[in-house]
């Protein structure tokens, strides 16, 4: 039996006439395991790690909350998230300051993409500063107007983006769950081809269950020959052991980790959508995507291992955190 945060709803409150964004987080306990065979995902500490990548609505209410102008000085927004299908975000330059930014028809709940390194360590800063107008350029990150480059690491007890080992951890790791503790999937399997993810009219999944994933261009729906999906819509028999879901496939996640390589790189793991090989969201492959760059394939989630910080606490403690006891159900390699 363990002792686990209840998942709480993905909500936007009305505060101070702007949309607050509340991140869902499943804990990551069972802190000092080991590293598996690959060499990654030892942690010493607990943390907490996005139940769910970030989604079109809570990176435009980001959007209009940063640049309610619509001047895009930073370029966190990408024409191509309202000019491609697989985008979410449309710019509307008529629309009033505050709200040029909106989300699309059915995409409001799948993972935000057309994104790069730098825009996801300014949502992050946004976050830990308590939203709002907040500052983008410290908290988390000091940037300091930075828009490439691989010198910035998250300050310690921040909201960021997780180091190469969380994300590995919260995807792989399952105490007993596997001979040595570590699955190949992060849906708690070991099967080389997972179940590709097929898609409704609307985006969701629609063949939920055991070892499902977007993967392999599978998930047609508008039009598109593969796209994203709604985020967790593979169901609790898809999910890590420690809650989350889709660290395989739909988009890749980018993390902490850093390379000299292509002009400076950060490190992705997870698989997409868009990959045909089984392989790329299993414990075994791990990727380096330019700091500045973006595609319709890469998002983010985000992790902590410190105090929420306002209005998220606040938030928290309005719906009130929650403790279950919930025996984790195994499921078979």
């Amino acid at each position: 039996m363990k002792l686990f945060f209840l998942p709480l709803l993905i909500v936007a409150l009305a505060v101070s006439a702007r949309a607050t964004v509340v991140i869902q987080w499943s804990a990551v306990g069972n802190a000092g395991n080991a590293n598996d065979s690959t060499g990654y995902g030892a942690v010493d500490y607990d943390y907490m790690i996005g139940t769910y990548e970030v989604t079109n609505a809570q990176y435009a209410a980001f959007l209009n909350a940063v640049d309610p102008g619509g001047t895009n000085t930073l370029s966190l927004y990408n024409g191509n998230m309202g000019s491609t299908a697989r985008g979410g975000i449309s710019f509307i330059s008529g629309n009033a300051a505050g709200s040029k930014y909106q989300v699309k028809a059915n995409m409001d709940n799948k993972p935000v993409n057309w994104v790069s390194w730098f825009d996801a360590a300014r949502f992050s800063n946004w976050m830990q500063n308590g939203q709002g107008s907040g500052n983008t350029e410290s908290g988390s990150y000091t940037l300091s107007g930075a828009m490439s480059g691989i010198g910035f690491s998250r300050a310690t007890g921040t909201i960021g983006l997780p180091t190469e080992n969380e994300w590995y951890k919260a995807a792989y790791h399952e105490p007993g769950g596997d001979v040595d503790n570590y699955w190949l999937n992060p849906t708690r399997s070991n099967t080389f081809t997972a179940v590709l993810a097929a898609a409704n009219a609307v985006g969701d999944i629609s063949n939920p269950g055991v070892d499902v994933i977007n993967w392999g261009l599978g998930a047609d729906w508008n039009s598109q020959n593969g796209n994203v999906t709604t985020v967790g819509s593979a169901g609790a028999l898809a999910a890590s052991y420690y809650g989350t879901f889709d660290q395989g496939g739909n988009v890749y996640e980018l993390n902490d980790a850093t390379s000299t390589t292509l002009g400076g790189s950060r490190g992705m793991r997870g698989g997409s959508y868009l990959t045909t090989s089984p392989a790329d969201h299993r414990a075994t492959l791990r990727y380096f995507f330019t700091s500045y760059a973006e595609a319709d394939n890469v998002g983010f989630r985000l992790a902590w291992a410190g105090v929420v910080p306002e209005p998220s606490r606040t938030a928290l403690a309005a719906l009130g955190i929650l403790l279950v006891m919930k025996r984790r159900r195994r499921v078979a390699a």
